[in-house]
This record gives structure tokens, C-alpha cells and sequence, in this order.
């Protein structure tokens, strides 16, 4: 039974643009979208610095086009991640506040805050946000607030979930649980639709939020919510759509007026600040107008923008949403045709091209928009927390499973062969254990490295974590070990190894210290592996091959060495052998020879076995 914890326990949704916190009211019995302090219900996920004062939320977003150097958004999309990522580099281009790397790679915001230079992590800037949104809970409840569940995107891996959950320590805050944006989305609206049917019913999330991208498939039955499959990408958003418009009204400004503003973080923030307005503006209109007074050296800027150049300039944009949810339903091998319900998640699902090809790929099915998509996420986060809560009589005992979107295992066959363990959307929490062999005679000790990835080849996957595995010394190869990878209900993993003839353990956590993946890396790591599926099964049959070639070779050698053995053994029987063991090991030991010569080496040696043992 899960802990139940004491004291109001609010939901969430810690998002790139916008945040929300909600909270279950016991009397009302339903949830509570709470309103921040200028009577919104979301908030802006903005944090500022100016020579006097600190300001976070709606009033942050209020003064950004006057102070783009010390006002920071998107913080969201640096979480968890290395300064060089590909995908940080690129977003620094266009953020008007300076991002400079860290220890350890890691990047670091500065800024000026009353006439001094700081320098802060997102973790840091993310705790800020969490603040002000337990500060907004804590004035509506009067009350203090502890307890809190945070949403992270489904696609978010280890180092970004524990980075979440440090940003949530700073902020004085217990996370008492990690929940995936989709899968609260999902309780939000199967709440209301457990009692119109007494079967299961299949929901597709669609949350296509400020920064990031989410689908999850999910069958409901009764009070189970069960994700039969997730996909997604993490630096995919409303951001991404702002962007397009400003790269395409920054080159309209220089052909115009021959000058650049890419360089001026002022002007780019104005310029952004028009182009969200109008990207809202299009999704209820076909044409707007963004006017800009004194954008650059003095130069007013007035343009116009058609829905159609919007959607053509974020064509591939649309195309890679579709591609990921064609994925989300492949994995979950659910038909279209079997979906019950597609619900629309985050702000930027407003737009229409977005929805016309959501509805185009689901043959005309209509789209559900009876939730708030702003809302949806942390209404089932507040859900969750109260379930984890005492005191709560008539909030509804639902029971989540959830999935891992990645395999995981280890590297056998002197580690060139991913051995998985726990396979790609499998239910989370999990504890699955799986017994191997030692490969080598005589070996002290076993390193045991732990992976996660989808291809054949060991080291073409993450490496995640390693350990060593004490042995019975002197020992011949094959004895038997067991290897057990256990994930918590937060997605962290822990893996642990036993040698059994010695009892012999060892164990590791597998922490946000450890190098793990971006979301972009395992979107491309499962690609690749659709891509190169026919070169990963002939890497399979090579090793196969090699693994009983090399037994094969093993016995022998063993066989020779017997007392009786060359009696019975002519000198040129056993010339022939030896030069053939001599042989098929060094064409083994060549990558390059054909998976055909090792294969007749195997034959051979086979044959030559069978041979000595009759005699």
C-alpha cells in the first residue's frame, strides 16, 4: 500500500511557459484550479532580476521587453541537460539572457541582480517558479503547503525527473511523487468518463504544450489507468513556433531596412513578445498584423502574417508531431480505429493545423476539448495528490500504471551484445531479474554495465552506470550470476547483481550524477534502431556465431588436454586440429571477416569435436 502523507498536498504542472497549481477539495468533492495573485489561473513560468527586486510569474512576463538581459523563460528546456547539447546551443541564439557552461558542463544563467553578477542553475530558477506556485496554494488554503506532485513531461529521463525533484527541494518543497504530463491529462478527463462505461475505454493525449511534446495511449477500466505507450520529444513546443516567426521577421526586418536586430537582445524580445500575440491571434483568424514601434535605431516595424505562411514556415514542425504519434500508436499495437477518444493537451494545441492533421490521421474522428488544455495537468496531479494524502474520504482510488519508454539491460558476450532485461513500455513499477554466465576462466571479478536504448549493439546504447561483481576465484567460465533491475514508481532504477556460488552481491542507483540521455538522443536512438534494424540482426547472427565458436574452441582445447586423447589421436589428426583451432581463432578475433567464414569454421570445428568425443 502506498505511504499516505500527512497535511495539504497540492498538484504542479511546473510547465516551459506556463505553470498551474491545483488542489482536491474534500467538501466540493472535484478539484480546484487555483488563481495566483493578479486572479489568473496559470501563471507565467518567468523569472526577472532588476536592480531592485526579484520578480517571478505574470509580473516577471509584464516588465521582459524592458529587461530581456535578467528576464529568463524556458528554463524548462535546460534542465537535466549539458551546456553543449546541440539543442542548448541553438535555443541560446535566440534567448535574449546569457547561458555560460558550468562545472561539469553544466549550464549556468547570468544575470545582474541589484548591480551584482549571479549566476544560477535551472534547477534554481525551476525552484523559483515552484515557489511562487506553493506561495499561490498556501494564500488560497491559508495554510502552509508541503506535499506537492510534480508533472514532467513523459519523455523526460532520469537526470531531468531528479533535477525536477532537486528544484522542488530548494523550494522547501516534499515531492512525494513524479507524474508524467499525459498520464495526469488523462485523469483529468477519465475521471468523468469511468461511470458512461463499464469497459475499457483507449484515450490518446495529444499535449503539445510551450516547450514540449507528449502523446500517451492509455486504457481505462473502471478505476485503472493503464499507458499502454508513450512518445514524445522535449524540445518541442509553442516556443518552437515563436521562433520560426521571429527568424522570419528578423530576415523581413534586414531586407527592409539592411539592418540586423539577431544581435539585440531588446529588439528580439520585442519582436517575440508581437509574435506570440499574433501566433494566438492566428488560431482564430487567418490574418494579423504585428506592429513594433521603435523596434531598432529608432525604426518602426509593422508587418503582416497570413495562418497560411504560418503553418507553411512550421510545416515540419506539424509533420514531426504527426510522425511521433504515428510511433505512439505503432508501439502500442492499438488500431486507430480502436481509439475511443483524442484529447487535446497544452496551449498549442489550439492551432488549427494541428488539429486538421490529428483529425486527417484519426479518419475524421472528432477531437475532445471539453478540459481546459492549460488546466488538464495539474487537475490530475492534484488528483494523484490527494490519493497519496490522509484525510481524504471521496477522492477516487485510482490506480496508475505507467511505462518506461526506454529497454534496459546490460552488455554480454564480452559486452558487445545488448542483453535486455526489462523491455521498451513495460509497467511501471518493476522488478525483473535474469540469469547470465561468466565468460572468462579464472576471473575474480565481473564488471557489469548497465544500458538503456533499443539497439543490438551494446555500446550503440546509453551507458548508464557500471559496477564490479566479485567471483569465486580460480573458478572455470559459466558460472551462473543473476542480474535484477528494479524501477521505482519515480522512474529511478537501481540494478543489482549476485554470483551464486558465493553469494556474492553489489548494487548501484542509478542517480542524476550519471550521464543520461536528452529526450532529443532517445527519439534518434529509436529511429536509428527502425532504421538499422536489418544491421542490427546481422550484428545478432555474427555474435551468435562467434559466442559458440568460441565455445566451440573452448572444448576442444579442453578435450586435448586429456591423458588419452592423443593415444587415440594420429599425429596428423592432431596437427589438422590444432592448425584449425589456430585458424578459427584468429579469423575471430577479425572484425572484418564475413559471418560465411566463421560459419564454416564452426562447422568444422564442430565436426572435429563430435569426432574426438566418439573415440
Amino acid at each position: 500500500m502506498a505511504r499516505k502523507y500527512e497535511g495539504h498536498a497540492v498538484g504542479i504542472d511546473l510547465g516551459t511557459t506556463y505553470s498551474c497549481v491545483a488542489v482536491w477539495q474534500e467538501l466540493q468533492n472535484r478539484v480546484e484550479i487555483i488563481h495566483n495573485d493578479q486572479g489568473n489561473r496559470i501563471t507565467h513560468s518567468v523569472v526577472a532580476f532588476t536592480d531592485h527586486q526579484r520578480l517571478i510569474g505574470d509580473a516577471a512576463k509584464d516588465q521582459a521587453d524592458t529587461n530581456p538581459e535578467n528576464t529568463l523563460f524556458d528554463v524548462k528546456r535546460l534542465i537535466g541537460r549539458k551546456f553543449n547539447d546541440d539543442v542548448v546551443q541553438k535555443d541560446m541564439k535566440l534567448w535574449p539572457f546569457k547561458v555560460i557552461a558550468g562545472v561539469n558542463d553544466k549550464p549556468m544563467i547570468t544575470i545582474k541582480y541589484k548591480g551584482q553578477e549571479k549566476h544560477f542553475c535551472a534547477e534554481e530558477i525551476s525552484s523559483m517558479i515552484l515557489t511562487k506556485m506553493r506561495e499561490v496554494a498556501e494564500a488560497y488554503l491559508r495554510s502552509p503547503v508541503k506535499n506537492v506532485v510534480v508533472t514532467v513531461p513523459a519523455y523526460f529521463n532520469d537526470s531531468q525527473r531528479k533535477a525536477t525533484i532537486d528544484a522542488g527541494v530548494i523550494a522547501g518543497l516534499n515531492v512525494i511523487k513524479i507524474i508524467n504530463e499525459p498520464t495526469a491529462a488523462a485523469i483529468a478527463y477519465g475521471l468523468g468518463k469511468r461511470s458512461e462505461s463499464n469497459g475499457k475505454r483507449n484515450i490518446f493525449v495529444f499535449d503539445l504544450g510551450g516547450g514540449t511534446f507528449d502523446v500517451s495511449l492509455l486504457t481505462i477500466q473502471g478505476d485503472v489507468f493503464e499507458v499502454k505507450a508513450t512518445a514524445g520529444n522535449t524540445h518541442l513546443g509553442g516556443e518552437d513556433f515563436d521562433n520560426r516567426m521571429v527568424y522570419y521577421f528578423v530576415e523581413e526586418f534586414k531586407k527592409k531596412n539592411k539592418v540586423d536586430i539577431s544581435g539585440d537582445p531588446r529588439a528580439l524580445r520585442r519582436l517575440r513578445t508581437a509574435c506570440e500575440r499574433a501566433k494566438r491571434t492566428l488560431s482564430v483568424a487567418f490574418v494579423t498584423t504585428i506592429e513594433v514601434a521603435c523596434l531598432f535605431q529608432g525604426i518602426d516595424f509593422s508587418s503582416s502574417i497570413t495562418r497560411a505562411k504560418f503553418e507553411e514556415i512550421n510545416m515540419d514542425i506539424f509533420n514531426e508531431c504527426m510522425k511521433i504519434v504515428e510511433s505512439c500508436l505503432s508501439d502500442s499495437v492499438i488500431y486507430k480505429s480502436d481509439i475511443d477518444d483524442v484529447v487535446l493537451v497544452g496551449g498549442s494545441s489550439r492551432i488549427p493545423k494541428v488539429q486538421d492533421l490529428l483529425q486527417d490521421f484519426f479518419k475524421g474522428k472528432d477531437l475532445c476539448k471539453s478540459i481546459n488544455p492549460e488546466e488538464a495537468v495539474a487537475y490530475g496531479a492534484a488528483v494523484q495528490a490527494a490519493i497519496l494524502s490522509n484525510g481524504f474520504k471521496n477522492v477516487p482510488n485510482l490506480v496508475l500504471r505507467d511505462v518506461t519508454p526506454l529497454s534496459l539491460g546490460i552488455g554480454v558476450y564480452t559486452e558487445e551484445i545488448m542483453d535486455v532485461v526489462i523491455p521498451r513500455n513495460t509497467f511501471l513499477p518493476v522488478m525483473k531479474t535474469k540469469g547470465f554466465v561468466t565468460a572468462i576462466d579464472n576471473h575474480c571479478s565481473v564488471l557489469i554495465k548497465v544500458y538503456e536504448g533499443e539497439r543490438a549493439k551494446a555500446s550503440d546504447n546509453n551507458l548508464l552506470g557500471l559496477f564490479i561483481l566479485s567471483c569465486l576465484p580460480g573458478a572455470p567460465r559459466g558460472q551462473p550470476l543473476e542480474v535484477c533491475f528494479a524501477i521505482d514508481e519515480n522512474g529511478v532504477l537501481t540494478v543489482s547483481a549476485k554470483e551464486i556460488s558465493t553469494g556474492s552481491m553489489n548494487m548501484i542507483t542509478i542517480t542524476n550524477d550519471k550521464e543520461r540521455l536528452s529526450t532529443f538522443e532517445i527519439n534518434k536512438m529509436i529511429e536509428e534502431a527502425e532504421r538499422y534494424h536489418v544491421e542490427d540482426m546481422k550484428l545478432l547472427k555474427k555474435t551468435k556465431v562467434m559466442n559458440e565458436l568460441d565455445y566451440c574452441i573452448y572444448n576442444l582445447n579442453n578435450a586435448l588436454v586429456k591423458k588419452d586423447v592423443y593415444r587415440k589421436l594420429s599425429r596428423q589428426e592432431s596437427e589438422k586440429i590444432n592448425n584449425a583451432i589456430t585458424l578459427a581463432t584468429i579469423d575471430k578475433n577479425n572484425k572484418q571477416k564475413d559471418i560465411d567464414v566463421l560459419e564454416g569454421h564452426l562447422k568444422e570445428l564442430e565436426r572435429m569435436l563430435k569426432h574426438l568425443i566418439v573415440k
